[in-house]
């Protein structure tokens, strides 16, 4: 079960330049890992104040996993 078009659309709904944002999806010991990256200006937007942005995105993919027992992480790649 692949959630990253899920994360895709999340994180879309957030940046100012949604036709950049990229999905790469990875498994570590039995952990889906979700790594987001997104135009340098809408680094901020993604990750939000005090990071509630992205804890808000972590969780509803976190939700969405746990109904296919999967553990999920996603992490905003920065350059």
């Amino acid at each position: 079960m692949s959630l990253a078009p899920f994360v895709q659309k999340l994180v879309q709904l957030v940046v100012m330049e949604p036709e950049i944002v990229t999905v790469r999806e990875a498994r570590d010991r039995g952990t889906q890992v979700y790594n987001v990256t997104v135009s340098p200006n809408d680094v901020g937007r993604v990750i939000g104040k005090d990071g509630r942005v992205v804890g808000c995105i972590r969780q509803l993919v976190s939700a969405a996993g746990s109904k296919g027992n999967l553990r999920t992480v996603v992490k905003v790649v920065t350059d």
